[in-house]
């Protein structure tokens, strides 16, 4: 059983127009990512030999097909939900249709944009001529983005009434799930002891769509590779034996030639992956930019005490729903980034000593409209100066909660203590741009810690200083992430509300 799939919807009533007006906009839209698919693919096999030698090139217009495959699969989840409410969920979803359609929706447009932003940072006569053609101009930038927000706007925004779950049915797969993770079905060892010694084997060996976890154990050890489980692969679980004892290692950078997306040292796609005691990390120089130690992409994803470490763009929350649960967070510059819809509870954010910017921000979230349902929200974590070393000096470099990527970019500090690392105004604008900062939304509640203090903060519109519980439980596990209808079946240890 999916672990995204856990409850049943009564309200049938989650669209504000007729269903056949929302499943024929999804199958207008789908025809458009399909044309659009064409296009791109016709650049990608009719190549200009020179321009293939740069990676990064190569990659923006393949990464470009990938991400509207994976749109095309979120929206056929989404027809699958208005089609059979009660049924989808076996598969795809959580239940709460709702909260699904808008969270995919959602997804939809963060690879459109991600498809883009790797289109223009690739400087290469091929994209080029994809960037003047009419139908990629036209169709990607104006008709897919109005397409996805029109569809956002045909759901409604209130949560669906759910069946009281099973408390029968909730004990037996809870009991599989343990049986599960005490039996791995395949290890993954260096010295040979294991099934394969590379991790990369073992997750080509798990099963395409699979309703049940799948799990790796990987033993201690430092991993040189590259890990990329695709969209096909569900429910896959990977548990090393320590998140300092069993590391994932790669140097992938967009100063190297890389482009963001692709410098992903661990990247996951598939829905409801679980990681549990592992330690992913990217050890490019700060002056290479941005170097991603993980991305995830994957909807119901749980990460529980793991680390991440790198310099600029650490960890890359992509897209759709994802939980984050006493992990290690470090980095410099806009470490914590992207699309998804995430929550972070009980988590150590480490800032970096950082000589080549002077200065650190902890997140850049890159929401781009107001009807995206995305955002971060970060509780009851620590935030310090990082001392990578053993007994070494934590680091001094003057921090920033956030800046927006994107123009309605979403970030909540809740019950968090914050260190002195902590600039006294808070948060910081995007290059010296004022255009985001009444669109933003910024908040703050109930945090500790002598960075915490209001006084210097910033006196943005868009900032907020959340006054009240019923506010802030907006952004709690239970309501952001509709986490009480899939983490229970992850093992991971979670609060739903304020605590």
């Amino acid at each position: 059983m999916n672990s995204c799939s856990k409850t049943h919807v009564l309200d049938h009533h989650f669209l504000k127009v007729p269903s056949h007006v929302f499943e024929e906009s999804v199958e207008s839209t789908l025809k458009v990512i399909q044309n659009l698919t064409n296009v791109i693919t016709s650049h990608l096999h009719h190549h200009d030999d020179h321009d293939l030698d740069q990676l990064s090139h190569h990659h923006a217009i393949s990464d470009c097909v990938d991400l509207l495959g994976s749109s095309t699969q979120l929206l056929n989840w989404s027809l699958h939900g208005i089609h059979d409410p009660k049924g989808y969920e076996q598969f795809y979803g959580t239940g709460d249709v709702r909260s699904d359609i808008r969270t995919w929706l959602s997804a939809a447009l963060a690879n459109q944009a991600t498809c883009m932003e790797g289109l223009n940072d690739a400087k290469t006569v091929v994209v080029d001529n994809m960037r003047s053609s009419s139908v990629l101009e036209n169709n990607l930038n104006e008709l897919l983005t109005k397409s996805l927000i029109n569809l956002l706007n045909m759901v409604q925004v209130q949560q669906n009434i759910l069946f009281p779950r099973s408390k029968h049915y909730n004990h037996d797969l809870h009991r599989n799930i343990s049986e599960h993770f005490r039996y791995p079905n395949v290890t993954v060892a260096q010295d040979g002891s294991g099934n394969f010694t590379k991790i990369m084997d073992a997750v080509l060996s798990a099963p395409k769509h699979s309703q049940r976890h799948y799990v790796i154990f990987v033993k201690r050890g430092l991993y040189r590779e590259y890990v990329d489980i695709d969209s096909n692969t569900w429910n896959l679980v990977i548990i090393g034996e320590g998140r300092d004892l069993t590391v994932v290692t790669g140097n992938r950078s967009y100063g190297g030639g890389w482009p963001t997306y692709h410098t992903a040292t661990f990247a996951v796609t598939g829905q409801g992956f679980i990681a549990i005691n592992m330690g992913f990390e990217n050890t490019a120089e700060p002056n290479n930019h941005q170097a991603v130690a993980l991305r995830s992409n994957s909807d119901c994803s749980a990460f529980y005490q793991c680390k991440f470490i790198g310099h600029q763009d650490t960890l890359y929350a992509h897209s759709n729903r994802q939980f984050y649960k006493k992990c290690r967070i470090s980095g410099t510059v806009d470490f914590i980034f992207g699309r998804a819809k995430a929550v972070f509870q009980n988590c150590h954010i480490l800032s970096r000593q950082n000589r080549v910017e002077g200065k650190n921000t902890i997140t850049a979230n890159g929401r781009n409209f107001s009807e995206s349902n995305s955002g971060f929200s970060f509780q009851k974590c620590t935030i310090f100066g990082d001392s990578i070393a053993k007994n070494s000096v934590r680091a001094t470099t003057p921090t920033y909660l956030g800046r927006p990527w994107g123009k309605y970019s979403r970030t909540v500090f809740m019950q968090t203590y914050m260190s002195n690392i902590i600039n006294s105004e808070g948060w910081m604008d995007w290059e010296g741009g004022t255009y985001r900062l009444d669109t933003l939304y910024y908040g703050e509640y109930k945090n500790s810690g002598p960075g915490s203090e209001m006084g210097g903060r910033v006196k943005w519109p868009g900032f907020h200083v959340i006054a009240n519980s019923s506010a802030a439980s907006a952004f709690t596990v239970a309501e952001f992430i509709q986490g009480d209808s899939w983490l229970p079946f992850t093992m991971i240890p979670y609060v739903g509300g304020l605590g």
